[in-house]
């Protein structure tokens, strides 16, 4: 199965070194396309330089994770790729990762994609996600058994609502009829609906524990509990409910997300954590409910940093 690997930079030279360099170094047989989001730190001459065996697409814009991981997957698609794997350049990846998610695919032809073990690099024995599921609670989606010690999982590969987008192998026909990721969600909640659409095209998800990635979440948003990753994250969520939502799925978003945003603001108040990041998620659920859509300009006025800590 030829296997091409998507990596994408925006303005993050160091994140995207460590990436390749895993890449390169691992004993798998992947070829690589870097997507640079319009970056202005010099960062594409750079990745050009240092890793002349990869492919450079330089966009002139950011268009988000979205965007940018669709113009990839064109650019593999068209030198025969069979599989796309998309990496965030936040993570870095085991040498045998590859094996174990190719071998899903090739025993199960009703299995449309596969995502990797992912562990936080700060502490490698704890889960950041092996796969993902829906949830009738706040977030819409949850990462599964985030947080929990590696040591507790299972061997076997599971089946999974979605796959987080941070470290995820699809059929290259999958993703070629599905059209990529929707462009709309511009970051965030599009591997979420993503996966909703390959179930209901009957494909099958699955997450492999035997395929490791270590992720350091950083970045486009702010990384973990942060106003610009808690603005994209809701506005976003309302998106996905737009699309996707049912009665009961709306009742539990009300329920969690809006009539409760009192609650958790006086909670982060009390406890010493970022208020604004809850004002940001209210705003980002107004946006929503008034269909504004993502952009990196709406990103770039929430964007903060704090506590790393899931949904």
């Amino acid at each position: 199965m030829r296997v091409f690997a998507v990596v994408l930079n925006w303005n993050d030279l160091e994140s995207t070194r460590r990436c390749l360099r895993s890449l390169r170094d691992s004993r798998s047989a992947v070829a690589v396309v870097v997507v640079d989001n319009g970056s202005t730190d010099g960062s594409p001459a750079a990745i050009a330089r240092e890793f002349p065996e990869v492919e450079l697409l330089a966009l002139s814009e950011n268009r988000g994770f979205c965007g940018g991981c669709n113009a990839g997957a064109a650019r593999a698609l068209e030198r025969g790729a069979e599989a796309l794997f998309f990496l965030n350049n936040d993570a870095w990846v085991d040498p045998h990762f590859l094996a174990p998610l190719v071998r899903e695919l090739e025993r199960d032809a009703t299995i449309g994609a596969v995502g990797s073990l992912v562990l936080f690099a700060s502490d490698p024995a704890r889960v950041w996600c092996l796969g993902g599921r829906l949830r009738f609670r706040e977030n819409v989606s949850e990462l599964g058994s985030f947080g929990r010690p590696a040591s507790e999982l299972g061997s076997a590969p599971i089946d999974c609502d979605y796959l987080p987008g941070c470290a995820l192998l699809v059929r290259a026909e999958l993703f070629r009829g599905l059209r990529g990721f929707d462009e709309s969600y511009f970051a965030y909640m599009e591997d979420v609906d993503f996966g909703v659409r390959a179930r209901a095209a009957g494909a099958r998800l699955r997450a492999v524990p035997a395929s490791k990635v270590f992720h350091a979440p950083s970045s486009a948003t702010g990384g973990g509990y942060s106003r610009g990753r808690k603005y994209a994250n809701a506005l976003n969520s309302v998106r996905f409910l737009r699309r996707h939502g049912s009665a009961l799925r709306w009742l539990a978003f009300m329920i969690f997300d809006v009539l409760a945003l009192p609650i958790v603001w006086a909670a982060a108040a009390l406890r010493g954590g970022d208020p604004g990041a809850v004002a940001a998620k209210a705003r980002g659920l107004w946006d929503g409910l008034r269909g504004r859509q993502l952009d990196g300009a709406a990103l770039a006025r929430w964007r903060g940093g704090a506590e790393e800590k899931p949904g």
